[in-house]
């Protein structure tokens, strides 16, 4: 098991160099190295090479950073939602939170809304209305005997289509042009508008949230055999499961805050993982997070690259790829939910 994560810890940094280097503007692979050390270690860089040096440390580097943390959320986050409503087809948006999310982001993009915030609009406003659908889930959902899967399941996409359909009427009520393409682009996930600012924030919340759910593995293991069997073993289903959706919540609202929604990973990460390592969420947690995030940053990459200069929603990308990736492993793996 610790080879497979030291292994995969390192192809994440390579990918993260990669992706620095590549790009619309060609930047030589020697002077990617240098500039990432000058920046890591506060050196200088010569007059000439401002501009590069700008491109690399100011522009990609936090995408790229950003894109590992986005994929490392979404893809831990959808190891905990399938156990939490114990269904295969479930992700991190199946709770609404990502079209309530996009309700706030639109407001923005297309109606000028909170323009007082700056740069900080966008996310603020996305991941405000997270919370407020978050809110409206869990109260609508809760019942006398308490959060059910079920009732989770349906609850989150009954509003997640109501959502939806409030995004749909600013889309066709706002005026066309680059207003309208800016939404689908944050509706389909983009990164293209990564900053320094925002590293900070998405990776504390993804590393408490990880964190936390690593410490729960044992108690994930008994959730996903079931309410009774869990019960028996010690655990609190109603009170994990009510744990479990804020804390998801929270991730999958911050990290949609900062790149919008970016499908697929969530749903076909964990299922990909466990059939390298079983069902048992010590190993799933370990290895979901950091295979998420490489495929996160390539994506990024391949979004960059195959129409530049122009780009590709993210979202696009991950599900092109991984949609006959995860069907290729499926017919070859036998694989079961839960299990081989």
């Amino acid at each position: 098991m610790l080879p497979l994560v030291l292994g995969l810890a390192l192809v994440l940094a390579g990918s993260v160099v990669c992706g620095v280097g590549l790009g619309a503007a060609g930047i030589a692979w020697a002077d990617v190295v240098r500039f990432l050390w000058a920046g890591g270690t506060g050196g200088s860089v010569r007059a000439a090479d401002v501009a590069a040096y700008t491109i690399v440390w100011e522009i990609r580097l936090p995408r790229v950073v950003l894109g590992a943390v986005v994929g490392a959320g979404l893809a831990a986050v959808g190891v905990a939602v399938q156990a939490m409503v114990r269904n295969a087809l479930a992700d991190p948006f199946v709770l609404g939170i990502s079209s309530g999310a996009a309700v706030g982001a639109n407001a923005v993009i297309l109606l000028g809304a909170f323009a007082g915030l700056g740069v900080w609009a966008l996310s603020v406003s996305a991941f405000g209305s997270a919370l407020l659908a978050m809110a409206l889930v869990y109260g609508v959902a809760r019942s006398g005997t308490g959060l059910t899967p079920l009732r989770l399941v349906l609850t989150g996409t009954a509003l997640a289509y109501g959502f939806e359909a409030v995004t749909t009427v600013m889309v066709f009520g706002a005026a066309r042009g680059e207003a309208a393409r800016a939404a689908m682009m944050w509706l389909l996930g983009s990164l293209g508008g990564a900053t320094w600012a925002q590293v900070p924030i998405a990776a504390a919340t993804v590393v408490a949230g990880w964190v936390w759910l690593r410490a729960r593995a044992e108690a994930l293991n008994a959730l996903a055999m079931g309410d009774e069997t869990s019960a028996a073993l010690g655990v609190r289903p109603e009170r994990l499961r009510r744990e479990l959706f804020v804390v998801t919540a929270a991730v999958t609202g911050t990290v949609v805050a900062v790149s919008g929604a970016v499908g697929f990973v969530g749903l076909m990460v964990p299922h990909v993982v466990r059939m390298v390592v079983g069902a048992d969420h010590r190993r799933v947690l370990a290895v979901a997070p950091l295979v998420g995030a490489v495929l996160l940053v390539w994506a990024d990459v391949l979004s960059r690259l195959l129409l530049a200069p122009a780009e590709l929603p993210v979202g696009v990308i991950t599900a092109v790829v991984g949609v006959p990736v995860f069907l290729l492993l499926m017919r070859r793996g036998g694989y079961a939910f839960g299990g081989r």
